[in-house]
């Protein structure tokens, strides 16, 4: 089940600017989340807190080269909220 949308945008490896859904699905052992990019899934592992996968997935992209990464959710469950959350950058990886 999809509990949240999350965008996330930055510059993929070929330094192309991308903007794309994270989606977060939720069941009796926590949450998920899994991206989509040109053919390509990457499927974070469970965690506790919806916070966790998405860095689990930033920290993935960042290994595949992507940049510049920044998240927001846009929704919960059926509710819009991007306009009113806060955009979190995360740092390039080292």
């Amino acid at each position: 089940m999809v509990f949240e949308v999350h965008q996330i945008e930055g510059f993929d490896i070929d330094k192309r600017m991308f903007s794309r859904d994270v989606k977060i699905d939720v069941d009796e052992n926590g949450y998920s989340g899994r991206f989509l990019y040109e053919g390509a899934t990457i499927q974070s592992h469970e965690h506790p807190t919806v916070q966790e996968v998405i860095a689990d997935i930033v920290r993935r992209l960042h290994k595949k080269g992507f940049t510049e990464l920044r998240t927001r959710i846009n929704f919960r469950e059926d509710r819009y909220l991007a306009e009113r959350e806060p955009w979190i950058d995360y740092p390039n990886a080292a």
